[in-house]
């Protein structure tokens, strides 16, 4: 089971059509950016998060942050993130590793860009939900999301009702049968 280790910051979707109010009312789109300035948006926000909570220091960025973001104080970002840091999670591994995206950039009905993805590392991968708002020609943090999970294999866990059976055979269960044992060949 994934731990979550930080809170999504964002204005309800009210707000968010007032950040951009010519935005259309459709369904989300493909958003038109490549391969180089997903990544870019993607590790820029999570090193940022990963330097702020290593120096308890959350004003750069807050101040990358659109001006919903930026909302919040440092303060308040050092409070949100008081468990990752911590917890002393180290974010670096981002810069260096490929993210795999599961929600591939796109625009949502609000104009908000909006990604979903993880980073495949071991034992732990680090998800991660990031929105951008445009300001000025340029997409800045309106939201982020970051959890750790497991990578490994896990076992299910049993069913209810096998938890609450009993932990001996019923009285009645039918007895295993042994297969005969095979007859000698007869010698020639």
């Amino acid at each position: 089971m994934a731990a979550v280790i930080a809170a999504f910051i964002s204005l309800s979707h009210a707000q968010a059509q007032t950040q951009a109010p010519n935005a259309s009312q459709s369904s989300p789109r493909p958003a038109q950016i490549d391969r180089n300035g997903v990544l870019i948006l993607i590790r820029e926000s999570l090193l940022a998060l990963d330097q702020a909570n290593k120096t308890g220091n959350y004003t750069v960025l807050r101040d990358l942050g659109s001006p919903a973001f930026q909302a919040n104080t440092a303060a308040r970002l050092s409070e949100i993130f008081a468990k990752q840091r911590n917890d002393n999670i180290d974010l670096s591994g981002v810069a260096v590793i490929d993210p795999q995206l599961t929600l591939l950039p796109q625009i949502e009905a609000s104009g908000l860009l909006h990604m979903t993805g993880f980073f495949p590392s071991v034992p732990t991968q680090v998800n991660f939900d990031l929105a951008y708002a445009a300001v000025n020609g340029q997409w800045r943090l309106f939201g982020i999301s970051v959890a750790l999970g497991r990578t490994e294999p896990a076992a299910p866990s049993p069913p209810p009702e096998a938890a609450n059976a009993p932990k001996h055979a019923p009285e009645h269960a039918p007895a295993a049968k042994s297969a005969p044992a095979p007859k000698p060949a007869p010698k020639p």
